[in-house]
């Protein structure tokens, strides 16, 4: 064999590396993390700058990686085919393009691509100096190529110019839902994370204690009394009446009752715990959870009165609810974990009917759903269509619900199977 014939093999060989290394770049390029680059571009790493600058410029880098791969695949096969056909004549051509699309395809294409998917991040960055170069090298043709493309799609009604309407949201909840780790960690982590995206999403009432659970004060009793109670509350903040319990004149906290009687020797005499109380702070039901996190931040107050669309009294929110929509519930000396709710031998769940839907979902990982009701009493309700009897049996969702216990016409107790494990939840 001549000199010829060597030289065309050695580069055939070269054009094939260069062939691998415009399909891993693709790959790398495309697939690799935008948000992993720009945390290590942050810390000052020059080469994830570099890939984020690439990026920037889609158009271009897509016209030169294409244009570089056809041409160096184009001549590899062009070169196999001139040896081949000196060797076995005009069958030469059909060996050639045997032989070639065998060998681009495994070495050029499906291997490299199959690394630099795993390896996305690590090829992007080990590639960016050079396919930099090229893009520059390239940059007239690519442009030309780029003009021509643009102008083609936009015959067919299609601006690839226009800015995409992407809601950012769905894909951190994709990550999230992706996010691996240590079992009981990688859950209590997804729940912090989608908690904090859901806050401008959930209303206030679907948090707040009802106002059949808050406890007040009546102001019109004897001062010892009220004394007594607030000293015995577990609360440090409660919400004090006169007349009729709809009519909250305001809200006292225990430390500025104890401040008072501190100031006041020991006794009673001169404490007006009207006085010391507070004005109320009313907010609207259909306010959202994130806004009221803001309320509470710039008002620096801790709690608040919720009210319905005609002033009525419905329940209240404090600070430690919304964290507690974040981070789970906060657990103090009174506090009793996911209050009302019972686990049975069997696996089963007496729960009370005033249980919120979303304690039970961050609690057990249910996926029940809630868009019409904040309470288990409220889904059973909503999908029965009827005030259900005890005895009663209901299949919602995949779990089973049995209702125990009514009274008038509040279901207060429920048993709740959910589905086994490998069963599928509808």
């Amino acid at each position: 064999m001549d000199m010829e014939f060597w030289i065309s093999l050695v580069a055939i060989f070269f054009l094939l590396v260069a062939s691998a290394f415009f399909s891993a770049s693709e790959t790398g390029l495309t697939g690799a993390s935008r948000a992993r680059l720009h945390t290590l571009a942050q810390a000052g790493n020059r080469r994830a700058a570099l890939v984020n600058a690439i990026r920037e410029k889609k158009d271009r880098m897509i016209g030169t990686l294409l244009l570089g791969n056809n041409a160096v695949n184009i001549l590899a096969s062009a070169l196999a085919t001139n040896i081949l056909i000196k060797m076995f004549g005009d069958f030469g051509v059909l060996y050639a393009t045997g032989l070639m699309t065998v060998v681009i395809l495994i070495f050029s294409e499906v291997m490299p691509k199959t690394y630099a998917l795993y390896h996305a991040d690590k090829v992007a960055m080990a590639v960016s100096p050079v396919l930099r170069v090229l893009i520059a090298v390239f940059s007239p043709v690519s442009h030309i190529v780029t003009v021509i493309v643009d102008r083609t799609l936009r015959v067919f009604g299609t601006d690839v110019r226009a800015e995409p309407d992407v809601d950012n949201t769905d894909e951190l909840r994709g990550i999230i839902d992706l996010h691996h780790g240590e079992e009981e960690a990688k859950q209590e982590q997804k729940a912090m994370l989608r908690s904090i995206l859901d806050l401008a999403d959930v209303w206030v009432e679907e948090i707040m204690t009802h106002r059949n659970a808050v406890q007040t004060i009546d102001l019109d009793q004897p001062l010892e009394q009220i004394v007594q109670e607030i000293l015995d509350s577990q609360y440090t903040r409660i919400p004090v009446w006169s007349g009729t319990p709809d009519n909250i004149v305001g809200v006292i906290h225990a430390k500025a009752l104890l401040r008072e009687l501190q100031n006041a020797g020991g006794t009673l005499k001169g404490v007006d715990v009207a006085k010391l109380a507070s004005e109320p702070w009313y907010i609207p039901d259909s306010t959202t959870l994130f806004d009221q996190l803001q309320a509470f931040r710039q008002r620096r107050e801790h709690f608040a009165l919720v009210v319905d669309e005609y002033g009525t009294l419905m329940g209240v929110v404090t600070l430690e609810d919304i964290l507690e929509e974040i981070v789970g519930k906060i657990d103090d000396e009174h506090d009793i974990t996911v209050a009302g709710v019972r686990k049975q031998p069997n696996g089963s769940y007496m729960i009370d009917g005033t249980v919120t839907i979303r304690d039970l979902n961050r609690e057990f990982n249910w996926n029940l759903p809630s868009e019409h009701y904040a309470t288990l009493a409220g889904l059973v309700l909503y999908e029965a269509q009827k005030l259900p009897e005890p005895g009663q049996v209901f299949n919602f969702h995949g779990f089973r619900f049995d209702i125990v216990r009514r009274q008038r016409n509040q279901v207060t107790l429920i048993r709740v199977t959910p589905p086994k494990d490998g069963e599928e939840v509808t």
